[in-house]
């Protein structure tokens, strides 16, 4: 170096700077120079180092100069054992990361002809004289007119160039194995061509959201000078294609069409073998709505790179081995796109006979991945009955008991268990983590039972057990915490962490860039949120995003259970911490959480400001965010007695379900049980008595034990407002053991308000037990519920007490005054036309009883209004048309 360096740490801090210059994924060409300086200026200390860049920039001036630079540079790589040495020569180890690129840069000046030679130091000069003028580079005089064809013509500079070819192919076959190097001459016709296509709006964008993410990259890839250093490695140009698939998932609007698919055709044409570009042709067209190219594309991709790419191991690999994996990779394909048109079935046999090929072929890696999608499929999908799918019943071995038959459950808690030790014994951490997430959301669902059907019998509550949901979840983030032990981090090491790392220099080195890149920010995690500028996490998206899949489904199991804060508590950590991580859909499903809560507890209003701004940042299609549109319509609906409106949206949920048994059956679920609830509303309670009973029964065929209990307490509601208070019991008994035994805490607390309500029709003798009743589920309610649950539990203890004959409104008239004051706010709050108007009658009466007139009067006339908006929903003013 021609300077002393400060101390180790700036010493150490170059070192990161070159390694992370060498690996950084954030486009296929080479940072301008007035870039490159601002980075090592951002460094701190190392104007020297710049102005010796500069300095020897400059000396480049004809070809010769270009020979003797790399003739020099090949004395940077250490010396052979035995030779001599010079002191204080800088020494850099030939197998070491920055070893193999200097390598890799000698061989590619080695493999250029004389032309291509010349070619680079025409380069070179546009490339200092192409951003200021402080750096231009003064042609030589004898480099030009007729003695530069002389030099062309001159057979030494053959000789000498053979001869540096004959050392680089020796020496350095091995280092630039996997290297990608694009050709001056397409790279010149690349940039004019996307020069000419681009679209304006990216060229001079005015900062607008929706293409303000995309410019700073855009304009790094599309400069006007002709940059020949695109020399980057297979797995660089392929983490780069990688983040351009993230951002087009993300912010589909900032990519025109034309524009992007022109940058990658010519990549295509640069680099044949990289067919990862045809997967972005395929989402390109497929996120601007040109599904006839998306599907053309993704079929040219599947052809041409299905089982040569390594589709579980990013080791490259002879070509000899590619025969062993691909047919079962090929039929996890196959399994997981019959899975996702709704063929569960066919997927099944699909990923059956991949498990038996892969078993074959000792495919241990391509086994964990088929048998974690076999749980995945048996999870997701209802299946009744598997007998003939996978094999015979008694087929998953002795120790599940000796030929005894396992049902789906048992069977898929068997699969999940041996998928989880293939995967920690062949070190796959993220299926290791994805395992420990599906056992966590198996036991939520199902209670574990003995797999022996004889011998002793150990007492055990048929019960889901929340211990093992929590461990399981802990064991998933646990083993992530431990990314990078045993050399993990390295196998994984996609280039995302130098990436941030220069992007983060770039922003210390120029302050005014910070308010300017970090709203537009699309970076792989959103570690920067907390350290304010700091260097990134190097974990990989994809164990960010299993990272964040915890939390969203913690906060899945906490709605299960009833804990509303814990629920809005996660879904803010994933949307805070692992928003840029995550995928449209998950992203949008903590937002849907989110907007149930508001929902929930501040009414409609709050939910549908909420829900334009996540229209706004999603897509229209997002199925989650147009299903809770269609669930507030819905239920906004019901609360003003708008029925026509009610069975419209019904209408739209079972659109939105598949046709094909056994598929999307949570929304098919939903759909029949609103139909139910707005034949309900209207009175009709034997068509919806039918309903809710074919109901059940889908769902006990299908072993949707959660979903009964909903269904049970909805019978029990038919019953009660029909008038069978005696038959509504026994519903609402079931219901209550299904609670008990899958821990939905909030569910048991509402249908025990249901239960207190049917005993209270029974007649006044039945007072006080429902009163006890409702003062039981009073905790969970108040610390708990919404807005409706805790207005029905206030009006269920008012009536209790005016039923009970030993109480007196006169010795104590705010005991029912406040709960039902209390329900009337919460349920204005909601809208909720019906139950407000109970609410203001009883308030009525009241203070009719007690002669207080003037507040009779108030309550009577708020009941007439409610009556009137119940029986004229249309003419209630409506909030903005939310149509779907």
């Amino acid at each position: 170096m021609p300077f002393a360096f400060q101390s180790i740490s700036h010493h150490h801090c170059l070192g990161l700077f070159l390694f992370s210059l060498t690996r950084s994924c954030e486009s296929f060409l080479d940072p301008s120079l007035e870039e490159l300086l601002n980075q090592l200026k951002a460094l701190g200390g190392l104007a020297m180092l710049s102005e010796h860049l500069i300095s020897n920039l400059l000396v480049l001036s004809s070809p010769d100069d270009l020979f003797n630079f790399f003739d020099k540079l090949r004395g940077v790589l250490a010396a052979p054992e035995g030779s001599s040495m010079e002191e204080e020569q800088t020494l850099l180890d030939p197998n070491s990361h920055l070893g193999i690129f200097i390598r890799c840069c000698i061989l590619t000046f080695n493999m250029l002809p004389f032309e291509g030679v010349c070619h680079l130091l025409t380069n070179l000069v546009a490339y200092c004289n192409s951003n200021d003028s402080t750096y231009e580079m003064a042609e030589d005089d004898d480099f030009n007119g007729s003695e530069f064809h002389e030099l062309l013509e001159d057979p030494e500079v053959y000789c000498e160039a053979a001869e540096f070819e004959e050392y680089g192919l020796e020496n350095d076959a091995q280092a630039a194995e996997n290297l990608t190097h694009i050709p001056s001459k397409f790279l010149s016709s690349f940039l004019e061509d996307n020069q000419a296509s681009d679209d304006p709006r990216i060229k001079h964008g005015d900062g607008g959201s929706q293409s303000g993410g995309l410019i700073p990259l855009l304009n790094n890839n599309f400069r006007t000078d002709d940059n020949l250093g695109v020399l980057r490695s297979r797995w660089q140009i392929e983490g780069y294609l990688n983040m351009q698939a993230d951002l087009l998932e993300k912010d589909a609007i900032s990519f025109p069409l034309y524009s992007f698919s022109a940058t990658l055709r010519q990549l295509q044409k640069l680099a044949p073998e990289l067919h990862r570009a045809r997967y972005l042709q395929y989402l390109n067209a497929l996120y601007h709505n040109d599904y006839l190219s998306a599907l053309d594309e993704l079929h040219c991709y599947f052809d041409y790179s299905a089982g040569m790419e390594g589709l579980f191991s990013r080791s490259p690999s002879p070509s000899s081995e590619f025969e062993v994996g691909r047919f079962e990779t090929a039929l996890l394909c196959l399994g997981t796109l019959q899975c996702h048109f709704g063929h569960p079935k066919k997927a099944l046999e699909a990923l059956t006979e991949a498990v038996r090929i892969a078993q074959q072929n000792n495919d241990d890696s391509c086994l964990a991945y088929t048998l974690a999608a076999i749980c995945k499929l048996l999870s997701e999908i209802g299946i009744s009955n598997m007998t003939g799918i996978i094999g015979s019943p008694y087929s998953l071995g002795t120790t599940t008991g000796l030929g005894t038959p396992l049902s789906t459950q048992q069977q898929l808690l068997v699969l999940l268990k041996r998928s989880l030790e293939r995967a920690d014994h062949l070190k796959l951490t993220n299926l290791l983590a994805f395992n420990h997430l599906a056992l966590a959301k198996f036991d939520l669902k199902h209670v574990k039972k003995p797999l022996l059907s004889f011998g002793p019998k150990a007492s055990m509550k048929l019960r889901t057990c929340p211990t093992s949901v929590c461990r399981e979840l802990r064991l998933s983030s646990h083993v992530l915490s431990e990314f990078g032990a045993d050399g993990l981090l390295q196998l994984n090491d996609t280039g995302a962490f130098s990436t941030s790392w220069l992007k983060n220099l770039s922003a210390v080195g120029n302050p005014w860039l910070k308010k300017l890149q970090k709203p537009r920010s699309l970076s792989v995690n959103d570690y920067d949120t907390f350290q304010f500028y700091a260097q990134p996490n190097p974990m990989p998206g994809s164990v960010l995003q299993l990272a964040g899949a915890s939390y969203l489904l913690r906060a899945t199991s906490w709605e299960h259970y009833g804990s509303a804060p814990l629920v809005r508590m996660n879904a803010l950590v994933y949307a805070t911490c692992f928003a840029d991580a995550a995928s449209s859909s998950e992203l949008s499903l903590a937002y849907v959480k989110l907007i149930q809560h508001l929902s929930v507890f501040k009414g409609y209003t709050e939910a549908f400001n909420a829900l334009k701004l996540a229209e706004d940042k999603f897509s229209v299609s997002s199925t989650h965010i147009r299903l809770l549109k269609l669930q507030l319509l819905h239920e906004r609906a019901l609360h003003r007695g708008n029925l026509q409106e009610a069975q419209q949206v019904c209408d739209q949920f079972g659109v939105l379900a598949s046709s094909v048994t056994g598929v999307h059956m949570e929304l098919k679920t939903e759909a029949s049980l609103r139909h139910a609830r707005t034949l309900l509303a209207a009175n009709q309670f034997s068509q919806a008595a039918a309903v809710a009973s074919n109901l059940f029964c889908t769902c006990y065929k299908f072993n949707m034990q959660v979903e009964n209990a909903t269904v049970l307490l909805l019978l029990a509601e038919i019953h009660k407002k029909s008038g069978d208070a005696v038959l509504g019991l026994s519903y609402v008994l079931a219901s209550l053991s299904f609670c008990k035994t899958f821990n939905l805490d909030l569910l048991e607390a509402s249908a025990t308000v249901t239960l207190a309500e049917l005993w209270l029709s029974l007649g006044s003798s039945h007072a006080k037990k429902a009163s006890s009743l409702i003062y039981q589920a009073l905790p969970m309610i108040l610390g708990h519920g919404g807005l409706e649950l805790r207005a029905r539990a206030n009006i269920a203890v008012a009536k209790c007490l005016l039923a009970d004959p030993s109480y007196l409104v006169s010795e104590d008239p705010d005991a029912v005054l406040d709960p039902l004051s209390q329900a009337s706010e919460e349920l204005q709050i909601l809208e909720y036309h019906e139950m407000a108007a109970e609410a203001f009658y009883l308030m009525a009466i009241i203070f009719n009883s007690l002669g207080r007139l003037d507040e009779r009067e108030n309550s009577a006339a708020s009941f007439k209004k409610h009556v009137i908006a119940l029986e004229n929903p249309q003419d209630e003013d409506n909030l903005p048309t939310h149509g779907v």
